[in-house]
């Protein structure tokens, strides 16, 4: 297992790899991570990968990601159509489309909750821990009805105008989800202040985060 390296030896370049299910989980779980992270080192390469994006949630993704990435020096953004909320029905072909990432070589990489309750989650975490052995993987979190949120132990204190801009560049882009129960900056900044209180941030804000394996060198 390859450490996460705080101070890589190109100070301005980290390779990251992000996962979602659905066009939005990157940019609720690790948005703001993202965000930051892409400002201490704006030369960085990120792949970013949605696994269900059919139709106009295509162009929800790719707008979005956009916004994201907007200081990464190299992005590659794929959208696919896997149906939504059949992964483990579809895990043979979900399986052969990470096969095709075995070639990628992240510093980090950012995915689902492995005891996430949602089943297409769970099974992109699952199949992130089968595909890369030798990498440093945080699981991230989403909030929903299933009520499902564990104990994070790997935490990123978060400036709060970089909450801000996630919270509004998720409003923004995902206009098909506005009328969900669950969609507002409420909730998005309300998990992050949570986080930043059991964390101690000095920000006051966090997003949190599961390692299962982590080696400090």
């Amino acid at each position: 297992m390859i450490s996460l390296r705080l101070d890589p030896a190109d100070p301005q370049r980290l390779g990251l790899l992000l996962l979602g299910a659905h066009a939005d989980d990157i940019e609720i779980g690790c948005g703001g991570s993202v965000l930051q992270l892409l400002r201490r080192y704006p030369g960085s390469s990120v792949t970013w990968i949605v696994f269900s994006a059919p139709g106009p949630r295509a162009a929800e993704a790719r707008a979005s990601a956009a916004e994201f990435l907007a200081n990464a020096s190299a992005r590659d953004v794929r959208t696919l159509d896997f149906r939504e909320s059949f992964f483990p029905y579809d895990g043979a072909a979900i399986k052969a489309a990470f096969e095709e990432l075995k070639g990628l070589a992240p510093d980090l990489i950012f995915t689902h909750h492995r005891s996430d309750l949602h089943q297409d989650h769970r099974l992109i975490a699952e199949l992130t821990w089968n595909t890369f052995r030798d990498h440093t993987i945080l699981e991230y979190e989403i909030p929903k009805y299933d009520g499902d949120l564990g104990h994070p132990g790997v935490f990123v204190s978060i400036d709060p105008e970089i909450c801000r801009e996630k919270c509004n560049l998720i409003r923004k882009h995902f206009v098909s989800q506005r009328p969900r129960h669950w969609f507002d900056d409420e909730v998005f900044m309300g998990l992050m202040r949570l986080r930043g209180v059991e964390s101690r941030s000095p920000s006051g804000y966090a997003e949190a985060f599961h390692g299962r394996k982590l080696t400090i060198r």
